[in-house]
């Protein structure tokens, strides 16, 4: 139905305002009496996909990319759809509006999209208010900082968010990498992500012991760099990493909107994205769960993001050319693969093809 009906309609629009028709649909759907409670219930994922890390239970390694609910609008819709987490935000302490409109745009022949939305959120307050309803599924929370914070002030903001959500989050997603906001990713560098995450992870553990806490990394970083930020933040102790954000590399795009300014996501970030969850694997000797993101269409990608070394796995472009039905498919694919290779259980597959290249 959302190929032949939905699809093409939202599809007329200007790629904003098909989001923000979406959004809107999908958040009165969450609030019908007992619908995203059945609709979980037919949609659970096989068993043999089930996890249990930091504490919690994953029915599915399959989860959904921060970016799509910025202020968890359907956080009871998205969580019923057979996702084993959902992630929200970026969330900034204050509101903000974000870049100039038009700030998103489709490139259908690339399977991908480029934005440039620049952290447009209605703040901490606004999302804690709507993470007290009903939810199906783990939901994280990706915190940034106000654009109009100097970077030397970054980690305020960043505990700001962790002080109004702690008691609502499953977990914090810190993302100093999004290429949006401007100067953000040079907190990527090793010695400045160290005293950020560490403040993050002291305040953590005062306010709420035992709440995982992972680092969003770039996909655009120098070897010698990403190698070094990975190494500190798992010498802090992090509870994994997110690998990885959009990119500002363009190449091999076909269409009209390649050049557009922005982050790219989607298929042409899929072969980057899971060189680095393999290379996060081996610089963590698999100590460090990762969670891989970045082209995910089918169940092979997410299955070759698990073999890689991700113990999950997000999507978000896919969503928007794929629809709601997305996540079944995957999940029910996922089981397949896993059968077809002989694992029991989807952690058995995890990081396999590293171990064995």
């Amino acid at each position: 139905m959302y190929a032949r009906f939905a699809k093409p309609l939202l599809f007329r629009l200007d790629a904003e305002h098909a989001h923000h028709l979406t959004m809107q649909g999908a958040a009165v759907a969450g609030q019908i009496p007992g619908l995203t409670g059945l609709i979980a219930g037919q949609l659970r994922p096989h068993p043999v996909l089930s996890q249990t890390l930091w504490g919690r239970a994953y029915s599915s390694p399959l989860g959904l990319a921060a970016g799509l609910d910025k202020n968890a609008e359907a956080v009871p819709l998205f969580t019923a759809l057979g996702f084993g987490f959902v992630e929200v935000g970026t969330v900034t302490p204050r509101s903000q509006p974000g870049n100039p409109q038009p700030r998103v745009f489709r490139l259908p022949e690339d399977g991908a999209l480029i934005n440039r939305m620049g952290f447009n959120n209605g703040g901490t307050g606004r999302l804690a208010a709507r993470l007290r309803g009903q939810r199906h599924a783990p939901v994280w929370v990706n915190i940034g900082k106000n654009r109009d914070t100097p970077n030397d002030e970054a980690a305020r903001d960043y505990l700001d968010g962790v002080r109004a959500l702690y008691r609502l989050a499953d977990g914090f997603v810190v993302n100093v990498s999004s290429p949006n906001t401007p100067g953000l990713r040079s907190l990527q560098a090793a010695g400045e992500l160290s005293r950020l995450v560490g403040a993050v992870l002291t305040e953590v553990e005062v306010l709420r012991p035992g709440l995982p806490v992972l680092v969003k990394l770039s996909p655009d970083m120098e070897a010698r760099d990403f190698a070094a930020s990975v190494e500190a933040v798992a010498d802090l102790g992090v509870a994994g990493l997110v690998i990885s954000n959009t990119t500002l590399g363009r190449e091999g795009l076909n269409s009209r909107h390649h050049a557009e300014a922005g982050g790219l996501s989607g298929r042409p970030l899929g072969a980057r994205s899971t060189a680095l969850v393999a290379d996060a694997y081996r610089l963590s000797a698999g100590r460090l769960p990762i969670v891989g993101v970045g082209g995910v269409f089918t169940a092979q990608d997410a299955y070759a993001k698990i073999l890689a070394g991700a113990s999950l796995v997000e999507l978000y472009t896919s969503l928007v050319y794929q629809g709601p039905g997305l996540p079944r498919r995957i999940n029910a694919g996922l089981v397949e693969l896993l059968r077809r290779d002989g694992f029991g259980h989807v952690s058995e597959a995890v990081g396999a093809g590293v171990e064995n290249s």
